[in-house]
């Protein structure tokens, strides 16, 4: 088998582009937020029938140019992970399904009409949501909400559930109520059994915390 078309050496090329990529990053969408996605994804994979080399290239890439960061433009992602696995002269059938994966997995697009599916999708979708909450969840929350100088929590600011994929990309809220607008949303989107129950745990560990904070706010711990 040649160089190009040896899956543990294309791996190895994703994760240094990857790397690079993402080099400098918001520290809630860097390359350790790919790698936990990744070793989740695994982890995950390992109870589906699923293509395991999609999976991992699917999760060391998916969020290779996330549009937040890009004025909302969602297909640079998808472009330049095209762009890369092209120049391994992976297969178009291998390509095509990695960037569907790239273009549907946000939670943004979860608030419309999905029109992309696989069992790969389904674990890597899970792996990241499962990032977005516990412990890793709320870190990433109030690094992001600083990064965007949200305030932490404003009692007169109600959360707004249930947002169009336009608003929610507009929406500029406390860090609070993305608990409630997002966090708090997805133990009941998980696609997997394994991912069902790791997300419970780490759901419960949010409302804790949450409950503890309400207490703090109000002078009451």
């Amino acid at each position: 088998m040649g160089r190009l078309l040896d899956k543990k050496y294309i791996i190895q090329e994703t994760v240094k582009f990857v790397k690079k990529e993402l080099s400098g990053a918001e520290t809630g969408h860097d390359w350790f937020h790919i790698d936990r996605v990744w070793k989740l994804s695994t982890r995950i994979a390992e109870t589906e029938n699923v293509d395991l080399f999609i999976v991992e290239l699917g999760a060391l890439l998916h969020d290779i140019a996330d549009s937040k960061f890009y004025d909302g433009n969602e297909e640079i992602g998808p472009q330049k992970a095209k762009e890369f696995l092209k120049s391994l002269e992976i297969e178009n059938n291998i390509i095509e399904h990695i960037v569907n994966i790239i273009r549907n997995i946000s939670f943004k697009s979860s608030n419309n009409e999905q029109k992309f599916n696989s069992m790969e999708f389904q674990v890597i979708q899970d792996a990241d949501r499962l990032d977005a909450i516990g412990a890793i969840g709320i870190a990433r929350a109030f690094n992001f909400g600083g990064y965007k100088n949200n305030e932490i929590y404003d009692p007169e600011i109600k959360p707004v559930i249930f947002m169009s994929k336009e608003e929610y990309k507009k929406s500029n809220t406390t860090t609070i109520n993305h608990f409630y607008d997002k966090l708090l949303l997805l133990k009941d989107k998980m696609n997997t059994e394994a991912g069902k129950n790791m997300a419970k745990k780490r759901h419960d560990f949010m409302e804790k915390f949450l409950y503890e904070f309400y207490n703090e706010w109000n002078g009451e711990l």
